[in-house]
Order: C-alpha cells, then sequence, then structure tokens
C-alpha cells in the first residue's frame, strides 16, 4: 500500500480494522478492509468511509480519491450477519445513515473519485462504486444488482445511475434477474470506463489515479458540478451551468498555466489552483 506523504496528514496512516487510509502523491488511497466478507459493509466500515471522504474534501493536499477493496472483492453489499436480528428495522437504518450519505458525500466531492474494482461488486457495493466518476475493474471482477434475491429494492443510488449508465431496459432487467455482469461485458455496455488483465489492473488503475490528480482539480470540480446538474436541469439551464462554471474555470491559475504552456509548447504544471 501507499504511505501517506500529505502534510496534513504529517505521514500518519490511518487504519481500522474495517478500512485503510493513506495519501500518496495526491492521491487519497481508501481500502474496504473485511476480505473475509468480501468486504461487505458493517456500520464501522460504513462510518469509516464518510469520514475518510469528509477529510479528503477538506485536505488541499487530496487532488484525487482511489477507492478499492482488500484481498479477492471490491465490496459485497450489505453484511447480513449485522441486520440478521432485526431486519426491517436494520435495513432502513442502514440506508438512511451508511449508504446514502456515501453516495452524496462521492457525488458533491470536489476531487474526482476513481472505483478500483479488483472483484466482486454486489448490491450496495456495486452501486456505490457505479456512483463514482470512473470506474475500473479487474477482468476477474464482476457486478450484480443482487437485491430481488432477498426482496429488497436496489439502494445506493441503483435506481438513478444504472438505467443513466447501460438505459432503461436493460437496468430493469439486470435488477429484476440479478445478473451477474463481468469486467468486460460490463465496459461493452457502458457500464464501466474500463477493465484490464487481473496483472496489470493495479498499475493501470493507479496510472488513471495519477493522471488525474496532475490535471487541473477545479477544473475538474466544475466538470463534475456540471454532470451532476445536468440530470435534472433543461438544455436552456444547462448551458446556463456552462457559462457560469467556465467563468470560474477562466479565473483560476491552472487557466493561465495551461494557456502559458500551450502557447510555450511545454507541458503544464498544474497546481490545482
Amino acid at each position: 500500500m501507499p504511505l501517506n506523504n500529505s502534510s496534513y496528514f504529517k505521514e500518519k496512516v490511518f487504519s481500522m480494522s474495517s478500512l485503510f487510509f493513506e495519501i500518496k502523491n495526491s492521491i487519497a488511497f481508501i481500502t474496504l478492509n473485511r476480505p473475509d466478507k468480501y468486504n461487505a459493509f458493517n456500520r464501522e466500515m460504513g462510518l469509516a468511509l464518510q469520514e475518510k471522504l469528509d477529510q479528503c474534501e477538506k485536505n488541499i493536499a487530496v487532488r484525487c480519491v482511489f477507492i478499492t477493496g482488500a484481498g479477492k472483492g471490491f465490496c459485497a453489499g450489505q453484511d447480513l450477519g449485522e441486520v440478521i436480528q432485526s431486519p426491517q428495522s436494520q435495513v432502513e437504518r442502514a440506508v438512511r445513515e451508511i449508504y446514502n450519505p456515501i453516495v452524496s458525500k462521492i457525488r458533491k466531492l470536489s476531487k474526482p473519485v476513481v472505483a478500483a474494482v479488483n472483484g466482486i461488486a454486489a448490491g450496495a457495493g456495486a452501486n456505490i462504486a457505479l456512483c463514482c466518476d470512473i470506474v475500473v475493474a479487474s477482468e476477474n471482477a464482476y457486478f450484480t444488482q443482487a437485491f430481488s434475491k432477498i426482496g429488497l429494492i436496489p439502494d445506493s443510488g441503483g435506481t438513478y445511475f444504472l438505467p443513466r449508465l447501460v438505459g432503461l431496459q436493460k437496468a430493469a432487467a439486470l435488477m429484476m434477474l440479478a445478473d451477474k455482469v463481468s469486467a468486460a461485458d460490463a465496459e461493452r455496455m457502458g457500464m464501466i470506463y474500463k477493465y484490464f488483465p487481473a496483472v496489470s489492473f493495479i498499475e493501470e488503475a493507479e496510472k488513471i489515479a495519477t493522471d488525474l490528480s496532475k490535471l487541473p482539480t477545479r477544473a475538474l470540480a466544475f466538470t463534475k458540478e456540471a454532470l451532476n446538474k445536468s440530470f435534472e436541469q433543461t438544455l436552456e439551464q444547462q448551458l446556463s451551468t456552462e457559462d457560469i462554471l467556465q467563468q470560474k474555470a477562466g479565473a483560476t491559475n491552472d487557466f493561465k498555466e495551461g494557456v502559458s504552456a500551450f502557447i510555450e509548447k511545454r507541458k503544464a504544471d498544474f497546481k490545482g489552483d
């Protein structure tokens, strides 16, 4: 795992039984760490992830967030062992206090978020991955909307993001039938950005995060804001949003650097401001 070199964290690596958090070269690495449960969520891990996402937002040294799973899985969704004593009330609590806040924080985060899906991504685990800005997967990974198998509906933003990624008919079938979708098929249908061979997966995924961390961070944040608003606005409203955000982007130091680098025919050195 990468070592933390952020001045904000003073070389201090956060870890607990359910989650690892480290920073290197402006990238915050978040690793879900319940490998014996395929990183299924319990309350501890869900609250820890929320806390780290909040810290990533506040820490100006972080310019990209990278989420993956330990072991053979990305995230198998909810740990049902935690809700078995009082299933209805615990499911309601998990959605309201764990999953909805995580999805909201990822979408509002002013830095790009990469989901590196290394294995099974099921239920809430699949949908939390799909709400990230860029999703890449190992060839061994697969995605499944497993909710119907236990009498639930897709949550964690699944009914919002999946139809927009693959279309209504495909999303309905995947959700109702709980099909397993391979990484190759997920890429083909537009569910994810790319998949890579298992032997090179981490290297390729981290390269994407590295590239993002060197780009103009505020411009990426404005792009994310515009994409978020595009889901609910008319064309005229979206054009207005683009106008406003382009003015903000044009006032950044990174815009000045980008123009200077273009004129001088050199590689831009963006600082994220």
